[in-house]
């Protein structure tokens, strides 16, 4: 029995690293990365981060869309985008108990949701980046042009640049649909993995990966947001708001938020994309740390993805008051507690 085994493994790592492909052939010694404790290490900490994830987003995104649903009107723009926003998370929240379960034992459940689950995955985690993005700079407009943004911030604005993000999203994910097979792996059963073509090519597809995210979804993003961020502060500083100090704190408060959630995940994700590009042979052990690293700054920003809606909307005061009411609503006996102020403005910021 033994014997069979250590002959499946040997034929496993020789198909590995074997091919008619010259490109491949090399005459030195070829390293073999298993990589079975940071696969076991993966398998203690995911499930547990990504069932957290799932519920906490759940509960949050619920939340949030059952007062837009109770107390606001679904049509302005700030609302669009906030209900984009949420139902990319819930896009994103419904592929982790598969992968959860995935990392706690095999693929158990076929190649039709090996690609839904992953496209899934990616096309939830990639709209929720942008429709953050969008949502910032829809603020920049609103508070820095004001004037010019009352006539063109309207209902089809708003449509318009919520499919133009669903579309760039779905894009982004399509090699999840070509790429993604199940396949079977002496050391982990049954895989939910890219495969099917050669090294190289599979190697090019990674670096794309690893650069779309690492420009598109971070870099890109993250300009967007400090820019907007810091001429609505300027802007602010100018004006003679009475809690003038309290939106700054706020706005930094986001601007912190996202920088922290966001950068190390992606500084990871630049460094594998620059190990895969490097060539070099002996990178089992640098790799190996990288994998720690990336199961612990990925779970973080995923983290950040779920709650955003809750974060973006309860530091506003009328998501405040929305919540109050309904709490008071639910609890009778926390009214004499609450503030149930009626009051409304015009959009969800938080100033």
């Amino acid at each position: 029995m033994n014997d069979d085994y250590d002959y499946a493994v040997f034929k496993e790592l020789y198909d590995a690293y074997s091919s008619t492909d010259p490109s491949y052939l090399n005459n030195g010694t070829v390293p073999l990365c298993v990589k079975q404790a940071v696969n076991q290490f993966g398998a203690g900490l995911i499930p547990v981060f990504y069932y957290t994830i799932f519920l906490l987003s759940y509960l949050g995104n619920g939340l949030v869309l059952f007062i837009i649903y109770k107390f606001e009107n679904l049509r302005t723009v700030t609302n669009i985008f906030l209900l984009n926003l949420v139902l990319s998370n819930l896009l994103f929240a419904s592929s982790l108990p598969f992968l959860a379960t995935y990392h706690l034992s095999e693929w158990i459940f076929g190649m039709a949701l090996c690609k839904m689950v992953s496209s899934a995955y990616f096309i939830g985690f990639y709209s929720s980046i942008l429709f953050l993005t969008l949502m910032t700079f829809d603020r920049y407009l609103a508070v820095v042009h004001a004037v010019a943004a009352a006539k063109s911030r309207k209902k089809a604005y708003a449509i318009t640049a919520s499919v133009a993000v669903w579309c760039i999203s779905i894009v982004a994910s399509v090699k999840e649909l070509v790429l993604l097979n199940v396949g079977k792996s002496v050391f982990n059963g049954l895989t939910c993995e890219e495969s099917g073509y050669s090294k190289s090519t599979m190697e090019r597809w990674q670096l794309v990966t690893y650069y779309q995210q690492f420009l598109l979804f971070f870099l890109l993003p993250l300009t967007i947001v400090m820019y907007c961020y810091i001429s609505i502060t300027i802007r602010i500083l100018s004006t003679r708001m009475k809690e003038k100090c309290h939106t700054i704190k706020l706005i930094f408060v986001i601007i912190f938020t996202f920088f922290a959630f966001w950068t190390p995940y992606n500084i990871v994700i630049f460094l594998q994309a620059l190990q895969v590009t490097s060539k070099e042979e002996d990178l089992c052990s640098e790799l190996g740390s990288l994998d720690y690293a990336l199961y612990v700054t990925r779970n973080i920003a995923y983290l950040y993805c779920c709650i955003s809606p809750v974060f973006y909307t309860f530091v506003g005061k009328k998501f405040q008051s929305h919540f109050k009411r309904l709490m008071a609503k639910k609890m009778p006996c926390l009214k004499r507690h609450m503030s149930t102020s009626s009051q409304s403005t015009r959009s969800t910021s938080a100033y």
